[in-house]
């Protein structure tokens, strides 16, 4: 499992820093915020439309070559924003980088999923939320780091390193893990609402997309807040800074509890706990309580994710893993596209009271339809 998470991490670099430099390029280059935003979205517009095909081929055919495929169009992406270092390019290098990370994210959560026995999946998920973390700090700061030193084009090439060191070493030592035989008979399709009907399974979904949509909304809402506040720029970026560094200390400590907590009482205190910091917030405008709830509001999604993947692949029928990814996949992607378009319009008509308040109601209710397990 450590070498999938040292895979994990020089992809995740890759995909966290490109995902940087595409955006302050895209500044450079004299782009709109519209456009920005429209770069970003095209990063989840493929993935969310093809997520749950690309699991059930996973499903058919292993991880191998999915992670091989992901990682490869990752590179590609970066190779094309180095070599033609224009406006236009970066909207086909944004579709290719989400596409790739996407791709290789199923994958590498279905190998997580087959490694070892049925307990060990929650350790398993809790050290690959590790290394995604690992890498989503490691990439924006390397990507920040190089474009002061040596300009766009070139971090593209450095950030390149991480993924054609990925390739190599995956040659060097494939991927092999064992694979679920399915329980279809042959010819037999595959649907999703065969997994909606599961009472438990569709609680996790319920619970994974309410999670998702909070710490989406909180990343996208925050720096408006803060500014309406009168924050420093300073000031909301560590704010942003504490809740990324409590999403990384409760992923290094959650390995060595994790055998000692129940995923589904953890994922139901989380959500509660989650709804009731997020009521808070608009209550709030000191800096020092924004940021301790800032702090408390990462431990309580943070651990959520790995808890999230092993209740999942519990739960999923034989040979079907990577597909119930898809559809949590799927989610994810409507979440990241919807959320800022959704509560944004609610915020400039409303003000942010009420959409922390409607986020932190949704959220309870999540955790009240899946308490009844």
């Amino acid at each position: 499992m450590n070498f999938i998470a040292a895979l994990t991490v020089l992809l995740h670099v890759g995909f966290s820093g490109g995902r940087v430099t595409i955006s302050l390029m895209a500044l450079e280059l004299q782009a709109s915020a519209a456009t920005v935003g429209l770069l970003a979205s095209l990063l989840s517009v493929v993935p969310m439309l093809f997520a749950v095909r690309w699991g059930r081929y996973i499903d058919r055919v292993g991880v191998r070559r999915p992670m091989y495929t992901g990682a490869g169009l990752l590179l590609a992406s970066l190779a094309i924003a180095a070599a033609v270092p224009r406006l236009e390019t970066l909207f086909i290098v944004s579709v290719l980088a989400g596409s790739g990370f996407y791709l290789f994210h199923i994958a590498v959560h279905q190998a997580a999923g087959s490694m070892g026995p049925v307990e060990a999946r929650a350790r398993n998920f809790s050290v690959l939320a590790l290394a995604f973390s690992t890498g989503g700090v490691l990439g924006p700061m390397i990507a920040g780091f190089c474009i002061d030193e040596i300009g766009h084009r070139y971090t593209f090439i450095a950030l390149a390193g991480a993924l054609v060191a990925l390739l190599a070493i995956m040659a060097v030592r494939p991927v092999e893990v064992p694979r679920a035989r399915s329980t279809l008979k042959p010819g037999e399709k595959r649907r999703i609402a065969d997994l909606l009907r599961d009472p438990l399974l569709r609680r996790v979904f319920v619970m994974s997309g309410m999670l998702s949509m909070a710490w989406d909304l909180y990343t996208f809402v925050m720096p408006i807040y803060g500014t309406r506040l009168g924050l420093s720029a300073t000031t909301i970026g560590l704010l942003l800074g504490v809740f990324g560094a409590a999403v990384f200390v409760v992923r290094v400590l959650l390995p060595l509890v994790v055998h000692h907590v129940d995923e589904w009482k953890m994922l139901l205190g989380a959500m509660f706990f989650t709804a009731f910091v997020l009521a808070l917030i608009p209550l709030v405008s000191h800096p020092a309580l924004l940021i301790a709830l800032s702090f408390l509001i990462g431990i309580g999604l943070g651990g959520a994710q790995p808890m999230i993947m092993a209740l999942l692949y519990n739960k999923a029928p034989a040979g079907r893993g990577a597909e119930a990814v898809g559809i949590r996949t799927l989610v994810l992607n409507f979440s990241q596209t919807a959320i800022p378009l959704m509560f944004g319009a609610l915020g400039a008509a409303l003000g942010m009271t009420p959409v922390f308040l409607t986020m932190a109601l949704a959220v309870a209710a999540g955790g009240w339809y899946a308490r009844r397990k």
